[in-house]
């Protein structure tokens, strides 16, 4: 059986990776399976630093198609076309897509209409909000999977209730906790932490990165103001991309105790959140690792993908709005905070078992 495995961000990698490792560990047991790697964007991605693949114990990708376009459109039809050659020069019986990216229902797309078997790992998570897109990509590429690999029992409810094939769907647990515990020992601590003074568990993470929140200037300063208002002597350590920096600088917000930094690596930014004392973010993913790591997260946005992270897990959900920010804080920086019940089925076997289901369902 021959996968194609598709990433179309940084992000992806994160959940590609256990995925590799377990195809190789099916292939050394005599499995007739291997992979191939292909990331849509170009090889010289800014976002993608020279360290990520060894960060993440893998190999680099075996194909870029080199998509660097911006526009909804313009980037799922260039991404069609490219993906389009590469399966052409490189045939495939399965293709693997992750999350909810255009690369991933323009890949999936492809790979449906020539007949192949499309799995679509982390299906089933919904916002039900049509007007974003992520929503709409999800949406359609859990309805033309043939394989669907659920984290949680909340995305099998919405499978079911939209008629999906019972036969197609399979709960096999958060592959994003497979990366983390496989890496966890391996955290490097940065050069540059103790030349800023910090102390493990003594500090707040910030991080930002959704464009609707950062283009909001007069509720993302609100935000921010509030966290420094409440944290005026604790240090906030805030990895950000340069156009996230950029639009908090327009805000004109500095403090002594708020520290900008450039993205880090994977292995320097996992010991980040491993050692926070607590951590401020609109990302799923970092929510999902907090949750993992039983430190404090408090989420700006009003839903969660894997909504086990504020039910049983170290998340809240305080959308834009500064007053639950505050409160949460408060609650926080006071040592009041929830401690993680471990979800079921975050035990670092789910790559494994995605490609069993995938040996037996293709008859390898």
């Amino acid at each position: 059986m021959k996968i194609t495995i598709v990433s179309g961000a940084r992000p992806n990698f994160m959940k590609i990776a256990p995925l590799c490792r377990a195809i190789n560990a099916a292939k050394e047991n005599g499995k007739d399976i291997s992979y191939r790697l292909v990331y849509t964007g170009p090889q010289n991605d800014r976002n993608i630093e020279v360290s990520l693949f060894s960060d993440l114990d893998m190999k680099e990708p075996d194909a870029y198609l080199g998509v660097n376009e911006r526009g909804q459109s313009e980037v799922t039809a260039a991404i069609m076309l490219a993906f389009e050659k590469e399966l052409d020069e490189h045939p495939a019986q399965v293709i693997l897509v992750v999350d909810d990216l255009t690369a991933t229902m323009s890949c999936a797309i492809v790979a449906k209409k020539r007949g192949l078997k499309v799995a679509h790992v982390i299906a089933g998570t919904r916002s039900f909000d049509m007007n974003m897109p992520r929503e709409v990509n999800r949406t359609i590429v859990d309805a033309i999977s043939d394989y669907l690999f659920t984290a949680g029992m909340v995305a099998n409810r919405n499978l079911n209730q939209e008629g999906m094939i019972p036969d197609y769907i399979h709960y096999v647990g958060n592959i994003l906790i497979d990366n983390i515990r496989y890496n966890r020992h391996r955290f490097l601590q940065p050069l540059w932490f103790r030349s800023l003074g910090l102390k493990k568990g003594n500090y707040l993470l910030l991080t930002l990165n959704r464009h609707d929140l950062l283009n909001n200037h007069a509720v993302l300063q609100s935000l921010l103001q509030t966290v420094l208002e409440k944290a005026p002597n604790i240090p906030i350590v805030a990895p950000l991309h340069p156009y996230v920096e950029k639009a908090i600088a327009s805000l004109n917000i500095k403090r002594d105790n708020l520290h900008f930094l450039p993205p880090q690596r994977y292995l320097h930014f996992g010991f980040l959140v491993n050692q926070a004392k607590g951590i401020v973010t609109d990302s799923g993913n970092i929510a999902e690792e907090a949750t993992f790591l039983d430190v404090p997260c408090i989420t700006l946005n009003t839903y969660a993908e894997h909504p086990e992270t504020w039910r049983i897990g170290t998340n809240e959900l305080v959308g834009e709005n500064s007053f639950a920010l505050a409160a949460s804080l408060d609650k926080l920086l006071s040592g009041e905070w929830k401690h993680a019940t471990l979800p079921e089925r975050w035990d670092g076997r789910t790559a494994e078992r995605i490609v069993q289901t995938l040996i037996k369902g293709e008859g390898v």
